[in-house]
C-alpha cells in the first residue's frame, strides 16, 4: 500500500472534487462494475448523481493518493427507529488503476469506524454474484445472508444475481 494515500470524510463537493468524483463512477462503471449504473455513463448524469448523494444520514468518504481521488465509500445509517443499531455500507468503489494497493480496506476501516461511533452494530451490502468483491467482503468478516436472482440487469443486458452480506460491529 502507498504511504500517500489518506482517507477523508467529505462533506462537500467542490467544483473540482465533482469532477473528480464524476471521473471515477464513470471509469469503474466503463470497467465493468455494478454499482447502479450502466456505460457509457455521461459526466452530467455522473455528476447529477454526486451532487445528490449527501442527505440525511448518508455519510462519504474518499481515498487520496496525494492529491487525486482514487476511491470513494458511503455509510447510509438506518433513520427508522426500528432500524438505528444498524446500515449501509454502499458504493464502494476504487479506481481501477489504483486497485491492489489497500484503498478498498481503508475505506471500509473508515465507515465501519463511524458506524460505531454512531452506536450501529449491524452493517449490511450487497454486491453482484461473481465479482471481486464478495472475496473482499468476505475477506474482512462480511457473511453471506443470502442472493437475489435477476436483481439487477448487466452492461450486456443479462440479470445478474446480487449478494447479501451483514457484519456485526
Amino acid at each position: 500500500m502507498s504511504d500517500t494515500i489518506s482517507v477523508i470524510p467529505l462533506d462537500g463537493l467542490s467544483p473540482p472534487v465533482l469532477h473528480e468524483l464524476s471521473r471515477l463512477l464513470i471509469d469503474t462503471v466503463e470497467d465493468g462494475a455494478s454499482i447502479g449504473f450502466l456505460p457509457p455513463l455521461a459526466e452530467d448524469e455522473a455528476a447529477a448523481y454526486w451532487q445528490g448523494v449527501h442527505g440525511p444520514g448518508v455519510l462519504l468518504w474518499v481515498a487520496m493518493e496525494g492529491e487525486t481521488i482514487v476511491g470513494t465509500v458511503q455509510l447510509h445509517l438506518a433513520l427508522k427507529p426500528n432500524g438505528a443499531h444498524r446500515a449501509e455500507l454502499a458504493k464502494l468503489m476504487v479506481h481501477p488503476a489504483h486497485r491492489r494497493k489497500g484503498i478498498a480496506g481503508l475505506l471500509i476501516d473508515a465507515a465501519e469506524q463511524a458506524a460505531a461511533a454512531h452506536g450501529r452494530t449491524l452493517i449490511v451490502l450487497d454486491t453482484r454474484e461473481g465479482d471481486p468483491s464478495n472475496l473482499l467482503y468476505l475477506s474482512r468478516g462480511y457473511i453471506e445472508a443470502g442472493r437475489i436472482p435477476e436483481f439487477a440487469i448487466s452492461a450486456e443486458g443479462g440479470l445478474d444475481t446480487t449478494v447479501l452480506y451483514y457484519k456485526k460491529l
